[in-house]
């Protein structure tokens, strides 16, 4: 059986069930535990300080569907098994979320020794809930939140699309030398030179012309050379400011220290610093250099970046190219997470010594004109989604107490 646990409920909200284990249960436990269409999952052990237990889960039928073998509640983890007659499942898991996010449930939240737990008999038998008695208003008002929940998630799916469409072109052509290969071996029609990667004929050819028909002593197409990351890029190494210049008031620039809580392919860390030593402009790849090392992300706007970061662009202004280049080098940056005395880090002179690739500008810009298009729609469904999400967030609490109703749809005629 597929066991579902706490540290897999936001990928399972979405239909996604790749991180569950996989258990042989026994029969008897087995029909206990398992889990049915419309049940409403609850983590009862776990959790940490910043992350209490009590989060939630709704099993749908796109959950039961995309699941290969039957489902079963980890033993850190209980569910709820809706009486349809009071409560739609999908409004229950919406008012539980509200009640966690606000923190009501956190007082059956308790930590003494070891694993954190949630006091699932105490929270049962006390804690009062108040629901619509229109069932039909409770299904509406759950309707609402969860389209925009799966908004979020259809552009997170297409931001992932993107950048795979991305990062395979840029394997192709500078990592494999795919187009140079298949010259190499006989090809001559244009679209499959390019590895069927750009389908227009027309465009095909403009591109293929690009690439040598040839490999050199070295294993490089003819005319390409190895080159220093630091030759061919412009690196900054972030530098924090002094503590009394951070703030959240929004005073100054958006200041980074590292990770990816930066740019604009996943959430700002809304930080700012008023007195920025170091900065990053917008299109800039940033890069985490200190514990974890090699962490990528691509700023949207100008930032102060503190001792953790780096920001990098290529010396052409190739802003895509440039995050391509780093993810591709990813595993010789995260060589260095085992590097130091105390935490991994890699420092300016190592940095610039990394090797990469010299093919020319006129490649550097042909593949910025494909991809740097698939970056302006990733940030702009990112723009989205965290505008969706800001949107949900403030219209929870107010639908699930009630304050802002939903009005009934109306058939039409």
């Amino acid at each position: 059986m597929q066991v579902v646990r706490g540290t897999d409920f936001e990928r399972v909200r979405f239909g996604d069930l790749s991180t569950l284990p996989i258990r042989y249960i026994r029969e008897d436990i087995a029909e206990r535990k398992a889990i049915k269409l419309n049940d409403v999952l609850i983590e009862t052990a776990g959790g940490t300080k910043d992350q209490p237990t009590g989060r939630t889960v709704h099993i749908t039928e796109r959950v039961i569907r995309n699941a290969k073998l039957p489902l079963i509640c980890a033993s850190f983890a209980r569910f709820l098994r809706p009486d349809f007659a009071v409560v739609d499942p999908a409004f229950l898991f919406w008012k539980l979320q509200a009640e966690y996010h606000s923190g009501a449930l956190r007082p059956f939240h308790i930590q003494h020794t070891g694993v954190a737990r949630f006091q699932y008999t105490q929270f049962a038998t006390n804690h009062p809930f108040q629901f619509p008695d229109d069932l039909d208003e409770q299904r509406t008002t759950a309707e609402v939140l969860s389209e925009l929940d799966e908004k979020i998630e259809l552009n997170r799916r297409m931001n992932e699309t993107l950048e795979g469409m991305a990062q395979a072109i840029f394997r192709d052509w500078f990592v494999d030398f795919g187009p140079t290969r298949r010259k190499v071996a006989g090809e001559a029609d244009p679209v499959a030179i390019m590895g069927g990667l750009t389908p227009d004929p027309a465009r095909a050819a403009q591109l293929a012309t690009l690439f040598p028909a040839a490999f050199g002593d070295d294993g490089l197409p003819v005319g390409w050379t190895e080159a220093e990351f630091g030759a061919e890029f412009d690196l900054t190494m972030g530098q924090s400011p002094p503590g009394d210049t951070y703030n959240d008031t929004g005073d100054g620039l958006p200041f980074f220290q590292g990770r990816t809580d930066f740019g604009f392919r996943y959430p700002e860390n809304r930080k700012y610093c008023s007195a920025p030593s170091r900065i990053a402009n917008a299109g800039d790849t940033l890069i985490s250099v200190r514990a974890p090392v090699g962490d990528l992300n691509m700023a949207w706007e100008r930032c102060c970046i503190g001792r953790g970061v780096a920001c990098a662009r290529h010396k052409s202004g190739s802003t895509s190219y440039t995050f391509y280049t780093l993810r591709s080098l990813q595993p010789e940056l995260e060589l260095y997470e085992h590097t130091g005395t105390v935490f991994g880090a890699i420092n300016r002179k190592q940095f610039e010594k990394l090797p990469v690739v010299k093919s020319g500008n006129a490649l550097v810009e042909a593949f910025e004109a494909i991809a740097g298009p698939m970056d302006e729609k990733l940030k702009l469904a990112t723009q989205e989604s965290r505008t969706l999400a800001e949107t949900r967030d403030y219209l929870l609490p107010r639908l699930m107490s009630g304050a802002v109703r939903v009005a009934p749809k109306v058939e039409a005629a």
